[in-house]
């Protein structure tokens, strides 16, 4: 938006007595605050407010789903602030004008921390560590660091410019990266345990969900996240070592997932050049509009249309697929059926398929997009034996994120399961307290 539209929509923020943005934003962003901020012209103090919540807004202000601007009271009536805009212009306009520096410590503590994975929860731990003057280092088994900021989130929604500025300033602030490390399997769990006073685990989420279907094994059905990956890697000119490319180009594609993994399938596939795109979802549809008296300020069940939808796909919902159809060992098609939901005797929802419903799908590339159940078990959660929860994420509470195993920590979807970068970014920052009160015995970093 141009600055006065800019100035416009940060007037329109009400100076809520309970500004309810600040609880539907995951890392608590002071918002009423820098919209009144920019709203005055005074650009960079708004940025040191935006900064004090949140280590990478660059990266939220680009693909958070901004359930800030579900929670504001305008949304009452459907006008909700731009939010999300006025943070990704508050940060883009620092970092233009060189607001951002290396925020370098003043003092050294002489305890290492090893993060393991780099996504968003490690990047956000690694750097308030450092800023703590912690001896930090980052290990990422890829060649790059980012984790699926980098691997999964295609360029079209996110440039890799702006993970690689962010390392830049915190290599400055005393953080090491080291890639192409694979703990647990390149280098011994244990042996990192021992070499540093304390490990977070940040891996992230990665067995993604199968699908029990009769075919799945036919060449051509893929899970989303190696086809993303891989058309990463390209992208940013690094060696794919798979010389079978899982390419859409020509092909009938069918997307199986209705999520944000889903959608970045569809827009990746659209700029191959695929004949078709179809995304199927087994939930129902839902419904054009949210009940605000229902739904407001939380996050609301509704249709959202994104801009990879919007160049060009089919959906459809509530469908299940039944069989993966082959010829030579290749997929041809998809046999689907329509589903229905209805509530049982004890209230609960239970899905069946609608009796005669049987339909084929032709397809030659099929996407797996149905979401991640937990984190990788095999090599370092298996060596460091640290206890699962019932969902088979590591276990570890919000108050002080230790493990089971002494001196090992995790955050972000290590520990919550699937979600939000913005979510991974506040696990991040609040285990990094945790780990430096573990370290010091106080802390005086925000959590």
């Amino acid at each position: 938006m141009p600055e006065d539209e800019l100035k416009r929509q940060g007037a329109r923020c009400m100076d809520c007595g309970v500004p309810y943005c600040h609880e539907g934003c995951p890392v608590n962003n002071i918002i009423p605050d820098w919209n009144d901020l920019v709203y005055r012209g005074d650009w960079r103090q708004a940025n040191q407010v935006l900064h004090s919540t949140n280590n990478f807004p660059e990266f939220t202000g680009r693909i958070c789903p901004a359930p800030c601007e579900a929670a504001c009271t305008l949304n009452i009536r459907d006008i909700p602030v731009t939010i999300k805009t006025i943070e990704c212009a508050i940060v883009d306009r620092a970092w233009a004008e060189g607001w951002i520096e290396p925020d370098v410590p003043r003092h050294r503590t002489f305890k290492r921390v090893a993060v393991v994975g780099s996504g968003p929860a490690g990047l956000a731990c690694a750097q308030q560590l450092a800023r703590a003057g912690h001896d930090v280092t980052v290990f990422e088994k890829n060649a790059r660091v980012g984790g699926l900021l980098r691997y999964g989130i295609p360029d079209f929604k996110m440039e890799k410019r702006l993970i690689d500025r962010r390392m830049a300033q915190m290599r400055a602030e005393g953080v090491e990266f080291h890639s192409n490390i694979h703990v647990g399997t390149t280098i011994p769990a244990r042996q990192i345990v021992k070499e540093f006073d304390a490990v977070v685990l940040a891996i992230g989420s990665e067995v993604p969900r199968e699908l029990q279907a009769e075919g799945r094994e036919l060449d051509g059905v893929h899970f989303a996240m190696d086809f993303l990956t891989q058309q990463n890697r390209r992208v940013g000119g690094e060696f794919i070592a798979d010389n079978r490319p899982i390419l859409a180009s020509g092909k009938r594609v069918v997307v199986i997932g209705g999520g944000d993994t889903g959608s970045d399938c569809i827009g990746t596939s659209t700029r191959q050049g695929a004949k078709s795109i179809l995304q199927i979802e087994i939930l129902p549809k839902p419904p054009d509009k949210e009940n605000k008296g229902l739904s407001w300020p939380d996050w609301p069940l509704k249709l959202r249309t994104s801009s990879s939808q919007q160049e060009g796909c089919e959906r459809d919902w509530a469908i299940a697929t039944k069989r993966v159809l082959g010829r030579d060992g290749a997929v041809v098609g998809l046999v689907c059926a329509r589903m229905e939901w209805a509530g049982d005797k004890d209230g609960r929802s239970v899905l069946s398929e609608v009796a005669g419903s049987e339909f084929t799908v032709e397809a030659d590339l099929v996407l797996l997009a149905m979401g991640f159940v937990h984190p990788v078990h095999q090599g370092l959660v298996e060596d460091l034996k640290v206890a699962l929860d019932e969902r088979g994420n590591v276990r570890a509470n919000v108050a002080d994120y230790q493990s089971s195993t002494p001196k090992v920590f995790a955050c972000g979807d290590t520990r919550r399961g699937q979600s939000l970068v913005v979510w991974a970014i506040r696990e991040g920052r609040q285990c990094a307290r945790a780990v430096d009160e573990f370290l010091m015995g106080s802390s005086d970093l925000p959590r």
